[in-house]
């Protein structure tokens, strides 16, 4: 980690950080975390958080939990938190779906999965976040017409997150199919270097029913 990002996590942590392991050990109230009740949105894999400070920072009526287990990344973004002044972001290290079972039934107005590990080998597929009994524990912290957006550069991950979601008796394609680009969605990048690879961005917007 750099200097800075070292320095950030040192003295931020104890404010906008907890360890999903060490730190839960019973239900999480969202209200008590942010010091208010707003429309939360849960970011699954934050990378190194430019994409989670940018929205938060364009969206300051709803507040944003970011789940991440890289190091540098959750130093980087609370750094990030800093230098713009946010004070509707929080960051949890661990494992996210530990994390959506602490949380109330209908508690999130939306789900952010952007460019999720694809596990690209066969034997690899049941690592997935995105398949059924994962989605469904996902859609069931949804409020009602609560948005589940994924977004991944694999195209075989593409294909499979969508006939999973789609499979979900709960859930609505918002866009019949791969949605357009949404200009909410930041350019990270990773995704810059996706596209100068030549791999197009797939992404699917489900609501909850």
């Amino acid at each position: 980690m750099s200097g800075r990002q070292t320095d950030a996590l040192d003295r931020l942590w104890p404010a906008y950080g907890f360890d999903i392991a060490a730190d839960l050990d019973g239900p999480l109230d969202p209200a008590v975390l942010f010091g208010r009740r707003s429309p939360l949105v849960l970011e699954i894999g934050s990378g190194m958080g430019d994409a989670t400070a940018e929205m938060a920072a364009a969206d300051p009526d709803r507040d944003y939990l970011a789940v991440e287990v890289h190091t540098p990344g959750i130093a980087n973004l609370l750094d990030l938190v800093e230098r713009r002044g946010l004070s509707n972001v929080r960051v949890a290290e661990g494992d996210a779906l530990d994390l959506v079972r602490a949380l109330p039934a209908e508690s999130l107005d939306a789900v952010h999965v952007f460019f999720p590990d694809p596990w690209p080998k066969s034997r690899h597929h049941k690592r997935r976040l995105i398949q059924p009994a994962h989605v469904a524990l996902l859609r069931s912290r949804l409020v009602r017409g609560g948005t589940l957006h994924c977004a991944t550069d694999w195209a075989e991950y593409a294909a499979s997150m969508r006939q999973t979601l789609d499979a979900d008796p709960e859930l609505v394609d918002a866009h019949d199919g791969f949605a357009p680009r949404p200009a909410h969605r930041p350019v990270t990048k990773f995704e810059r270097r996706a596209v100068t690879a030549g791999r197009p961005i797939f992404d699917l917007i489900h609501r909850r029913r």
